[in-house]
């Protein structure tokens, strides 16, 4: 099979992540897109993450019928902070008669060079990227192993989502309902 690992710490997971994976899905040679739930990013300030748990739950919330998409957490079990070369080399030592290939932003291309062994990365893995706002993905956007998709674009973000309730703003259409449930049950980002 040809999979796609979408990575992130989905803090929520939101309609934005999910039709980013479904086009994915359904609109590339794609077989299966995982949604790799990440511990930590090296990027970003562990104290602002829910556990890991309980955004592992809200993306199976989100496609629990949808068998061309998956929740992972193969990440839960490797060391932190994860390096997306780290949990690349693992997959496909598990997985070893799959294909993956990685799928982002164009606004990660802006900083690629910053990741561990970027080089490596570009050289064995493919890297599906939609489009980004302000974003062209940089040089690495003509590379032979970076191929950009025409996705919809979306302007929703985690961030934002916090934010907003938060601030007790209604974003309920910004998730799944039973992620907003859960949300709101758990008095998530208040």
């Amino acid at each position: 099979m040809k999979i796609g690992l979408f990575f992130g710490t989905f803090n929520p997971f939101h309609i934005g992540h999910l039709v980013i994976g479904s086009y994915m899905s359904e609109f590339t040679d794609l077989d299966q897109v995982w949604f790799v739930v990440s511990p930590q990013n090296p990027l970003k300030i562990r104290h602002t993450l829910l556990p890991d748990v309980q955004r592992l739950m809200m993306v199976r919330m989100s496609i629990e019928y949808n068998l061309k998409l998956k929740a992972s957490n193969i990440e839960f079990s490797l060391p932190i902070p994860s390096y997306t070369i780290n949990t690349l080399t693992y997959i496909q030592e598990q997985h070893p008669d799959d294909k993956f290939v990685l799928i982002a932003g164009t606004d990660i291309l802006d900083t690629f060079d910053k990741w561990k062994n970027y080089e490596q990365i570009l050289e064995q893995y493919e890297i599906y990227v939609y489009p980004r706002k302000n974003s062209s993905g940089g040089k690495f956007i003509t590379h032979p192993h970076v191929k950009l998709i025409e996705a919809p674009l979306m302007e929703i973000s985690s961030t934002f989502i916090r934010d907003a309730i938060k601030n007790k703003k209604d974003v309920r259409y910004m998730l799944t309902e039973k992620v907003w449930e859960y949300v709101k049950e758990m008095h998530f980002y208040k």
